[in-house]
Order: C-alpha cells, then structure tokens, then sequence
C-alpha cells in the first residue's frame, strides 16, 4: 500500500530512492466556529488524509500562524514528524504556508458558513526538506494570489497542478541535487548580520553550545527566515535537518561514519573530512521555525534537552525563564541572555570581536537599502557567498584548533610532539570559557568521535584574527558600543535642542541688551535737551517776544506766591523784634535785639547803580527781582524762624537766611495763609522781569502788595503796643524811621 507523499510507480527501490517523498499541497481555512482546519489536500489518494494518518493535529496551528490576520500576506515555516513506515525510518518534515485575507463581500458564491467580512485560507507544501525554499516561496506566493484573484475558492484546478509540478520535479531529480544553488535564496545572511553586527557570532556560537534558544518577532516570516540564515551559517546543515522535528530522533547518527579519504580540491569531501555539518539537532533536540503555543508541551518535556524555536505570541514572553535560556526579539534586536553559565561562555575573545568586526564593516559598507541582499558595488566583498565563506573559515579553524588543544593535553610532556610553526594554543582565541563548554555538547561528542585526531594538519590551527588586543582593536570597539548606544543619536537631538535653546536666549539678550542702551541714550538724549534748554534759558535773561503767555504767567503766579510766602514770615520776625526792642541803637545791637546802621544795612549790597542788572541773588527770587529799585540791594543771611516761636532767637546766616525763605514759601503753597499773601486784583501791564534767567510778568504787583502788607505790620505792632502799655518813646520815634526806610526802599528782609 502506497503511503501519502510516498512513489506510488511500482517500480524499485532504485526509483524510490531517486523520488524520495513527494511534495503535498494542503488548504488550511479558518473557521468561525471550529477555528483553523484543514479543508482539502492535494497529491494523495482520493480519501486519504495524511493530518490523521501521520497525526499531524497542530497542522492548522501552524500553517495560520498568530498575527497572520493584521496583514494581507505571510509566510510561515514549520516542521512536522513523519512517524516510521514499512520501509521507510520516521524523519522530519518541513511545510512552508501562505496566509491570504480576502473581503466576503467580494466572492461571487458566498457559502451560507461565511459569516465574518473576511475569509482567511493558508495554502501550504510540504516538502522533505527546506532546501529549496526560497525558490519554493516565491511560487507559493504567485499561486496563492492567483487562486485569490479568482474570488471563488471551490475552484480549486490551479492548486492541483500546482502540486503536481512539484511532483513532477522531485520525480526527475531536480529537487535532489546536492549543490548549493538557490538553496539560500531569500536567507538575508546582510540582513541578519547588519541588525546584530557582533552578536550574529554570539549567536552562532550559542548554536553551537545547544541551548534552548527562543526567537519572538511580530512578523512570522522574518522569524523564520532568521533561524533558516543563522543555521545555514553551518556548511552542510540545512541538507542533514532529518532529525530536527522532535527529540526522539537519531537517525543521522546511527547512519554516521568516519570519512577515510579525502579530495582536497572537492570542497563537499573536504567539509565531510573536517567532519561538518555540526549536527546541532539530534537525540533530545528540537527546530521549531514557528511553535504555536499548542507545542509548549513538547518544549517543557524532560526529554527535550536543546532546541530552537521561534513565537509571534508574546505570552511566551512573561515566561521567558522557564522555556529559554537565551531571547532574541527581533523587534527589538536584542539578546537576553538568562543563563549565568552562558553568559561566561558566549563572552567574545579579542580575536573573535576583530573577526565579525570585520564582516560588519564590509556589510555596513556595501549596504543598498532598495536591495538589502545584494551589495551596492555588486562585488563579492560584503555579499551572501563573502559572509558564508568567511563563517565556513572560522569553523574549520575552530574545530582544528580544538583538535590541536586535545593534542597538546594528550603530548603536553613532549616537547618534540609540538608543531614548531603553533605558538602555544591557537583555541585560546576561541575563548577557554566557550572551548570547555562546547566540549560537553552531544555534538561535540558525535564529532570527536568521527573525525581523524590530526585534523589539524589538514588546516592551520590559527584564528582568522589571531592576535592580542592592539589600538585598532579599542578605537573598533568603542566606535561599536558608541553604535550600540545610539549616542550619535542622542547627541545629535541634545545638540538640536542646545543648539535652539541658546539661539532663543541669545536673541532675548540682545533684544534685552538693544532695549537697555536705546532707554540709555533716550535718558542721555533728554538730559541733554534739559541741559540745552536750561543753558539757553541762561543766556537769554528775558522774554522773547514769540515766548508763551502760558508759561510766562505761571512762572509769575510762582513768584509771586513765594514773595507773599517771604512777606509773612518776615511779618512774624519784625513783630518779634519790635518786642524785643529793636532798632532802639542806631548803630550797634543791644542786648535783646538787633540794631541797623547805615554800615549794617550796606553791608552785601552793590551800591552801583550800573551794576543793579549784574546782581547775583542769593536765595529767593523775589529779592532779586529788578522791581526792587533801590540803590542799595541788601544781601545777608536769613534766619529760620517759626511763627510759632516767639522766643527763638540767633543770629542771620546766609544758611538760614535760605531756609527760612523755602520754609516760608513751601507753607504758603500747601494752604496757609499770611497777610503778606494778599495781592492785587486789577490787572497791571506786563513787564519782563528777569528772575533766576526766567521771564516774570506783573512784578510790580508784588511789589505794590509788599508796600501795603508793610504799612500794616507798622499799624498792628503799634496797636499791640498800644494796648499793653509797653510802648516807649524812643520806640515810637524809632518805628516811623524804620517803616520809612522799608517802604522808600521796597525791600523787607
């Protein structure tokens, strides 16, 4: 009985052999109901269906990978286990699907199950092997679009030929070459190494180690291909992955011999004598390109020791401890490391760090972001061949200086056992940490065990960088954690920012500075405007005859209040004198009081008719008023003298003289009245009047009221003196002299 996938020609083994498993294509839909499930297959015998012959529940899980909904088109890669058959072992099968939405509104049939607005199907191949996959991608993808565009799904004639043009092909043997054409074709090995630049070494070195090793991504088809271009980094792998879908497999072992001749200008026999491909995944491992979260079981089973799988479900993310021992989320491109052990062990030597520093700049380099697989020279250096070739030499100097390591513990005793042209152990380069981990690995085990001891003969035991670390080694490194740290970035923002800060402050200052010197010369300009307008006034000494009434009359309504200001106070002083005797002496001051002669009186005065213009005053403008015509100008001291105070008495002083005035004047302009205040009503004729250089109009009324306020302080004094009887003849012969003289003269002081 023909089994599904398997030659059904009849002819022998030899047929068989050539035709191997026979890709099958498989519908996957969604349904509202039951979920994902598989509707139909195509390559097998009308009523066969190979999910339940081979037990291949979690089929629908995979092929409608979580997330697929949020995009119009994805892939996902998977692998399945074949159980064992009649005649053939149980072995690993790899299905690649394609994910497609479709609006229901736009069927031409809409079957009465359809009841979301979207119908969601996954077409899917399985093949015996993810050689050919990315060959196998792109036409998955035009013949999913095509069965698509056709907007009627029971219409299945283009899936059918589909599968059998696969058939055909592994029937006629050109999916069984064992060549490396287009095997690698959409593995991005520029992508995986541009996004983790040292750490892609990292990664593969821990693939080496065998640890459980989680992908996360957003995007399935990217997670997948990471996986696919981080083991294709083995040379020879992705042809011996029978024993990678679950950890009970061994074939590859059991059917694993040492090779006993080699042909060094075959590059197939030579990997094969150096005893690659690595096999990574054996006895209790796991590859898992995409594990839906149905397969966790497998994955926390005792039996599993090692695996690599990858997840677009993020819950695997809050359980990251428990079902990993390194992360790597490729949204983020970054690594976790939980493990302490492996974390020693995964340290990078001085060599390794200068060897992938290397592959990085030449990648960085040629880098075309239109076409991120192909160098922008379209050279060798920084393409797909240059990064596998340069991996493919690391590990052959890898494994022969660890052969080269087990010689020299085996002959450590024997200096003539050393090669002479080997200083010391070349495996030290590799890392002791990452040597002594790796030599207890099943893989380590299944290589030593198979391979000559003297492979080190056939290549160089030497690092590809060998070396301690120099200058270039530091500048690299701190170049890449400067990289790694975005601080390029992060200045280049912090300077933006800087650099706008400062330029607003600089303009806030001079805007604050330009204000500041414009109010200056304001202040400069208008001081010197007063003092031209003040010198002017100076050098004019009168009236023009454009000058303003205005002005002109206030100016004289202030002389004239402090002129009645002068009058009062000088009323309460005379009164006070008078009391006190004075004027009794012609010529000298008694006791009580002060005596004026003819010598006091011109004492200060210019007695020059020519010069009366010339005269400076001294303290009140009303005394310097040219209205005083008298011949002799009295200039003396004030006296600071209060109404108030009829007993305070002390000599005239210049000083005083000037207070007692302003005291006087600034009491009569608050409010208060004096006799000496009164003043004419009837207007007079102008008459320009210089006092202190300001033009004074009507100074002769002052004048006139300084006569009669005078003609009053005589009568009231004599009438107080009349009343108490204090009068004496000598000062009424004295008075009439002293009232003569202050009216003839005009002046009071």
């Amino acid at each position: 009985m023909a089994t599904p996938g398997s030659n059904s020609t009849g002819e022998g083994g030899e047929a068989s052999k050539v035709a191997g498993f026979i890709p099958l294509v498989t519908v996957v839909d969604f349904h509202h109901h039951r979920g994902p499930e598989v509707e139909r297959w195509f390559g097998v015998a009308e009523g066969q269906d190979p999910a339940a012959d081979y037990d291949w529940t979690l089929l629908p899980f995979m092929a409608l990978s979580d997330g697929a909904h949020a995009s119009t088109e994805d892939f996902s890669y998977f692998t399945l286990l074949r159980p064992a058959t009649d005649d053939s072992p149980a072995t690993s099968l790899f299905g690649i699907s394609c994910t497609r939405q479709l609006d229901a509104s736009q069927l031409l049939v809409r079957p009465a199950d359809v009841t979301r607005s979207t119908v969601q199907k996954a077409v899917v191949v399985i093949a015996d092997s993810p050689q050919f996959f990315g060959m196998l991608r792109e036409r998955l993808s035009i013949v999913t679009s095509a069965w698509f565009a056709q907007r009627e799904f029971s219409d299945t004639e283009i899936l059918r030929r589909f599968q059998e043009s696969l058939a055909d092909e592994k029937t006629r043997g050109q999916m069984n070459e064992d060549v490396d054409r287009d095997q690698y074709l959409g593995m991005s090995l520029r992508e995986l190494v541009r996004e983790f630049r040292w750490q892609t070494l990292v990664l593969l070195k821990c693939c080496l180690l065998q640890p459980k090793m989680l992908f996360f991504g957003s995007r399935c088809e990217r997670l997948c291909m990471m996986q696919f271009s981080l083991i294709s980094l083995i040379p020879g792998l992705l042809r011996n992955l029978q024993d990678c879908a679950g950890p009970d497999l061994n074939n590859y072992e059991k059917n694993l011999s040492q090779p006993t001749s080699l042909r060094s200008s075959d590059r197939n026999s030579l990997l094969s004598y150096m005893g690659l491909p690595l096999q990574i995944f054996g006895k209790g491992s796991l590859f898992g390109p995409y594990t839906p979260l149905q397969q966790l079981d497998i994955l926390a089973d005792f039996g599993t020791k090692s695996y690599i799988v990858g997840s677009t479900n993020s819950l695997l993310l809050q359980q990251r401890d428990r079902y990993s021992d390194i992360l790597i989320n490729l949204d983020e491109n970054t690594i976790n490391i939980t493990s302490t052990s492996l974390r020693t062990a995964l340290a990078l030597s001085h060599s390794d760090r200068r060897w992938i520093d290397f592959i990085t700049q030449e990648v960085n380099d040629t880098w075309d972001d239109t076409n991120p697989g192909r160098p922008k020279t379209m050279g060798y250096r920084g393409s797909e061949e240059f990064i596998r070739l340069q991996f493919e030499e690391y590990l052959l100097s890898l494994i022969s200086s660890v052969k080269y390591h087990n010689y020299l513990t085996q002959n450590g005793h024997n200096p003539k056992a050393l090669l002479p042209h080997i200083d010391g152990d070349p495996s030290v380069d590799f890392s002791n940490e990452w040597v002594e981990y790796w030599m207890r690995t099943e893989n380590y085990r299944m290589w030593n065990a198979h391979t000559d001891s003297h492979l080190f003969d056939i290549v160089e035991p030497k690092h590809p960088c060998a070396g301690g670390l120099t200058v270039d080694d530091v500048q690299r490194r701190i170049q890449q954690q400067v990289q790694d740290l975005h601080l390029d970035e992060r200045f280049a923002v912090g300077k933006e920012v800087l650099g706008r800060n400062l330029a607003a402050g600089r303009d806030k200052a001079s805007t604050m500075f330009n204000k500041l010197y414009a109010d200056m010369e304001a202040l400069r300009e208008a001081q010197r405007k007063r003092a031209e307008e003040s010198q002017a006034a100076e050098k004019n000494g009168s009236a023009t005859p454009d000058a303003d009434p205005g002005k002109a009359q206030q100016t004289g309504s202030s002389v004239s209040a402090r002129a009645g200001a002068y009058i009062g106070s000088w009323t309460s002083w005379a009164d006070q004198k008078r009391k006190q005797g004075w004027g009794r002496s012609s010529g000298s001051a008694s006791t009580g009081g002060w005596g004026f002669g003819s010598k006091r009186l011109s004492r200060g005065f210019n007695t020059d008719s020519n010069s009366e213009k010339n005269a400076t005053p001294l303290s009140s403008p009303a005394l310097s008023s040219p209205g005083f015509t008298s011949t002799e100008k009295i200039q003396m001291s004030d006296v600071q003298h209060r109404a108030s105070e009829g007993t305070d008495r002390r000599p005239l002083t210049q000083d005083s003289f000037g207070e007692s005035m302003l005291d006087a004047a600034g009491s009569t302009e608050s409010g208060t009245s004096s006799p000496a205040s009164v003043r004419k009503t009837a207007p007079t004729p102008e008459r320009n009047d210089a006092v202190n250089g300001s033009k004074v109009e009507g100074a002769d009324e002052h004048i006139d009221a300084a006569k009669i306020a005078s003609k009053k302080v005589a009568e009231v004094a004599a009438n107080e003196k009349d009343e108490k009887g204090e009068e004496t003849s000598e000062a009424k012969r004295e008075e009439p002299k002293v009232a003569a003289e202050t009216t003839a003269s005009g002046e009071y002081i």
